[in-house]
């Protein structure tokens, strides 16, 4: 093992090292890379992306990758970050854009990254207009993975409703939330299919965060 955490016996790595090599993935969507469903040469967008903290493995691993975020100092955030880990990248693939009107081609992404971004909807059409933008950037059989607050495991009560979509959660932020039917419902609205259940984490008295990852269909393909 050398200073930088590298291994040097094909094995072992430090957690400092570690850290390099990922960035702060989402451990979820680090589950998907682990069960082989993000391909060599799959292309990655990621909607929403910040300062980049998804794509470290993606430039890495030699990935096509675009990122969009709303956010000027985010997106120059990550430009320098692809600049340090991956220099054939250009800094067009870093776009200050807001994910309901991507300039990314249709269908161009073979796997779309939607990762605690939607639940900051101000209301149901810029909720629907940031995941139908999305998803119209995803293939044909690619990948959407998702990420969003819900009330799924928590008591209704523990939700106070704002109106148009949005509610005080216990930790006192206000998110865009979803429910179980409505992310089945909108699996099937957008012509995916749920590649996992829907799988949710609940943060003890805080809030709770639904993992959502679906396959859209071919054309002309049924359920």
């Amino acid at each position: 093992m050398n200073d930088a955490g590298q291994a040097t016996d094909g094995l072992s790595i430090t957690p400092a090292g570690l850290r390099e090599l990922l960035g702060g993935i989402d451990i979820y969507l680090l589950d998907q890379v682990l069960r082989g469903r993000i391909g060599p040469v799959d292309r990655i967008l990621d909607a929403g992306c910040g300062g980049g903290r998804n794509l470290v493995w993606f430039l890495r691993a030699g990935h096509e990758v675009i990122g969009v975020d709303a956010d000027p100092g985010a997106i120059e955030q990550v430009r320098r970050l692809a600049a340090r880990l991956a220099p054939r990248v250009p800094d067009s693939s870093f776009r200050v854009e807001p994910i309901e009107a991507m300039g990314v081609p249709a269908g161009w992404a073979d796997v779309v990254v939607s990762s605690a971004v939607l639940h900051f909807a101000r209301d149901e059409t810029h909720f629907l207009g940031m995941l139908r933008g999305s998803w119209r950037a995803l293939r044909p059989g690619g990948l959407f993975f998702c990420r969003l607050a819900s009330t799924i495991g928590m008591p209704e009560e523990r939700f106070t409703p704002l109106g148009h979509g949005r509610y005080r959660v216990p930790d006192g932020t206000a998110r865009f939330l979803v429910d179980e039917a409505r992310l089945v419902a909108l699996t099937e609205e957008l012509g995916g299919d749920l590649l996992d259940p829907l799988k949710t984490t609940v943060v003890q008295d805080q809030r709770c965060m639904t993992t959502w990852v679906a396959r859209r269909r071919q054309e002309g393909e049924t359920r």
